[in-house]
């Protein structure tokens, strides 16, 4: 079974570290990664968000392309209501130009924070034409003078992938012939649906020919399935501390944590993480199969907080170990 695997990464700020920790953790990720075979590596966009140093996305991206060689950086992804098209694709050309071939452009319509950075971002212009912008991107892209005013004076070719959690991006992304990423790792409710409606409702396109799906899931291995419980702690205290009020700093690992949650953190668990193998080797992989059968989707990107840096590397690694092994 062949199925490649990438990296989706919020930047996660760990309790008593710094943000520069976390840039260098992404660093130390990014070239693990690219050594073990990933396809790509994506930072998200957020912003206002307790714990999560992902709000200047292609700065990060920059930064990450420039200590790799080889391995595809993205964005996972642009949140295009808070952005002027002609920036984003001056931006995503430069990009293109310093790391040809190796630049991916995400994109959702999702503003990514809530009400108060929504408008410290936006203003007063709060509404948007997720569909016109996107038009406008891609001809600054390709430089095909469509627009009143130019990007780069050249073309650039950014692949352009549609992430979404709901019907609404599904058809988006078919009607226009494009490759659909769904974050199920946090969001997994509609996953079925959204593939079998993206597949039904698939156009070809000149980028695409047939459908492509992109399924986010989280993964946290180690070598020991009690070894991986601890430091997936992590991730989920996090998360039901976001659902509760109470988002902070990404926490460390606590020792029986999941055993000690309530009935009602457990439901919550249960919900936001539903697309999640936790485990060694071997309950990674029968994990896999199962999910790959369900889904068939082309392609898997993991989320994995985990406080470590080493930790969260030799989790990547047994995530690639069990898909070879499939």
């Amino acid at each position: 079974m062949k199925i490649e695997l990438s990296v989706l990464d919020l930047m996660m700020i760990g309790e008593e570290r710094r943000f520069l920790d976390t840039i260098e953790g992404a660093k130390m990720l990014a070239q693990a990664v690219e050594s073990f075979g990933y396809k790509r590596y994506w930072v998200a966009e957020h912003h206002d968000m307790p714990g999560i140093g992902s709000s200047a996305t292609t700065l990060l991206m920059q930064y990450l392309a420039a200590a790799t060689s080889k391995i595809r950086i993205g964005s996972g992804g642009v949140m295009l209501p808070n952005h002027a098209p002609l920036i984003v694709a001056e931006q995503f050309a430069t990009l293109d130009t310093m790391f040809p071939q190796r630049i991916d452009f995400g994109v959702g319509r999702a503003p990514g924070g809530a009400g108060p950075a929504i408008r410290a971002i936006r203003g007063k212009n709060l509404e948007r034409d997720f569909g016109q912008d996107l038009k406008e991107i891609s001809d600054y892209l390709a430089d095909n003078c469509q627009q009143a005013a130019r990007g780069i004076r050249e073309p650039h070719e950014v692949p352009v992938y549609i992430l979404g959690s709901s019907l609404n991006s599904a058809e988006y992304a078919a009607k226009h012939g494009l490759p659909y990423v769904f974050a199920s790792h946090f969001a997994p409710r509609f996953l079925m649906d959204a593939i079998q409606l993206y597949r039904k409702l698939f156009q070809p396109s000149p980028t695409l020919e047939k459908p492509y799906v992109i399924a986010g899931v989280n993964i946290i291995a180690a070598d020991t399935p009690e070894e991986a419980t601890l430091i997936a702690s992590s991730h989920q205290k996090w998360v039901v501390q976001l659902y509760t009020g109470n988002a902070g700093l990404l926490p460390k690992p606590e020792p029986d944590y999941f055993k000690n949650t309530t009935a009602n953190e457990k439901a919550i668990l249960a919900e936001a993480m539903a697309c999640t193998a936790i485990g060694d080797k071997s309950n990674v992989k029968d994990w896999l199969e199962s999910f790959l059968q369900l889904t068939k989707v082309d392609e898997l990107i993991i989320d994995a907080r985990i406080y470590d840096p080493l930790s969260r590397c030799k989790s990547y690694q047994i995530a690639k170990e069990a898909v070879k092994a499939l």
